[in-house]
């Protein structure tokens, strides 16, 4: 009887080793070093440096709980992601960091229940990208004359890529000439992006009134591993 008893606790014993399951994750905004310090935040995380696709998710946080409120294939610039602190522009990458998101804007109108400042594009609308004028990183409407046509986006020529749209705060708030000018949230396009993250317009939609400014919402991008993973940011 006691043999008996000993064999079922070694196998009871066994069965409880077989069927453990490794502790999970925390969820990613719980990993990152800073999650802006809102109750909202999206991340946009791709395999390694040289990937031109990845994913992004965006979280609530609820009673002190990250939870995901949806996610959506990424893609990036077509040269991969790169530290955003010594980003040169013209380069084709996305840069990796912890961004706010000023305001958001579009070809078309906002969807129902958009939250955020949402600025429509019209023929007038560019964002200037040239290192020489005043308006360096910023919408301009009219285009100044010191923002050559050359040096700067016509936003109403992408009426895919924004149709809707989150301004990232990439080199905004003091740009650094020479860093990077339009760095976007958007929808779409054809194939990698020139440096903005891009998402399937019905999950750009769904960003936008999902996406609250009271709530301080912030986008993290990064890699999964090494000096630019996204839990650095």
């Amino acid at each position: 009887m006691r043999r008996c008893l000993v064999t079922a606790s070694v196998l009871l014993a066994l069965s409880a080793l077989v069927g453990a399951r490794p502790p999970a994750d925390p969820p990613l905004p719980e990993r990152l070093a800073d999650a802006g310090g809102g109750s909202q935040l999206i991340t946009a995380e791709a395999a390694a440096t040289g990937a031109t696709t990845g994913t992004v998710t965006w979280w609530s946080k609820r009673s002190g709980q990250w939870v995901a409120a949806g996610s959506a294939p990424a893609r990036f610039g077509a040269n991969g992601l790169t530290e955003g602190a010594s980003r040169e522009q013209g380069t084709d990458t996305t840069p990796t960091g912890l961004y706010d998101l000023p305001y958001a804007f579009g070809v078309a109108a906002a969807p129902p229940g958009t939250r955020y400042s949402y600025r429509r594009v019209h023929n007038g609308s560019w964002w200037c990208q040239d290192n020489a004028a005043r308006a360096y990183n910023r919408w301009v409407e009219p285009r100044p004359a010191d923002c050559r046509a050359s040096e700067a986006e016509h936003l109403i020529t992408y009426p895919a890529q924004y149709a809707r749209a989150l301004v990232v705060g990439f080199n905004y708030g003091r740009p650094v000439r020479g860093r990077g000018a339009g760095i976007f949230l958007h929808v779409n396009g054809r194939g990698a992006t020139a440096g903005c993250v891009s998402v399937p317009a019905a999950a750009m939609d769904r960003i936008l009134t999902w996406a609250d400014p009271a709530r301080h919402p912030h986008l993290a991008i990064g890699t999964r591993s090494g000096p630019t993973a996204i839990t650095r940011y």
